[in-house]
């Protein structure tokens, strides 16, 4: 890093850094991290570390235990349960929305996305990836920069555990559930995009349920 940066400007830096290896795996649930090993993981000094762990625990998205030290959070059964409650809310209103100010470049757009996500059905990365772009046109088309800073805060827990969107058939129903909020959104209709949107997280929420009791419990959180 440039040594002229001021050192605001490098926790920024480190802090986008560390969400970035959150929200692509790279730093896992669970993983024990440390300010020593960030630092030399991203290539700056351990005060922007510092002040990036700061503000990534302050969010939730790191968890200091007792004799353990800081860690990736790994969300709990309820803390799963919980956010999925607020996925449903916040994108049921993000549709209602993009329904109404989405242009039609935008739509065009999400189209286009739509077009190629079943050639992606059995590519897990690549299907979370298209997934996570859809829902992230959405929330731009609401052209509602508090509900979008509210919506990257949800994501950015929801991503902490990976897709499951290729298991269990979900992926094709994931897909159909896309195609009716789309269909709303050019159809302009709000109250239609809500329902849409709703109804497609709760399957969500549900697919994400059963997987956990699949696996003994095993907390997790993620945007299918």
């Amino acid at each position: 890093m440039d040594g002229t940066t001021p050192a605001r400007d490098l926790g920024e830096v480190a802090y986008s850094a560390i969400r970035a290896a959150l929200r692509d795996g790279s730093l896992p649930p669970g993983i024990r991290v440390t300010e020593t090993d960030l630092a030399a993981r991203f290539g700056v000094s351990r005060t922007p570390v510092r002040q990036a762990i700061a503000r990534l625990e302050s969010e939730g998205l790191l968890t200091h235990e007792p004799r353990r030290g800081l860690s990736v959070t790994r969300p709990d059964h309820a803390q799963v349960v919980e956010l999925y409650v607020m996925r449903e809310i916040m994108e049921g209103a993000a549709a209602r929305l993009a329904a109404q100010h989405a242009s039609d470049t935008e739509l065009a757009a999400m189209t286009e996305l739509l077009d190629t996500e079943p050639g992606s059905f059995t590519n897990a990365p690549g299907l979370a990836e298209l997934n996570l772009r859809f829902h992230g046109m959405i929330y731009l088309a609401t052209h509602n920069r508090y509900l979008l800073r509210t919506l990257e805060q949800l994501s950015a827990h929801l991503a902490l555990l990976p897709s499951i969107l290729t298991l269990g058939g979900r992926a094709e129903a994931a897909h159909a559930e896309h195609r009716a909020i789309l269909a709303a959104l050019v159809a302009r209709d709000g109250a239609e995009a809500e329902d849409a949107a709703r109804a497609h997280a709760r399957a969500a929420q549900r697919h994400r349920l059963a997987w956990l009791l699949r696996t003994l419990g095993v907390p997790g959180a993620g945007q299918e």
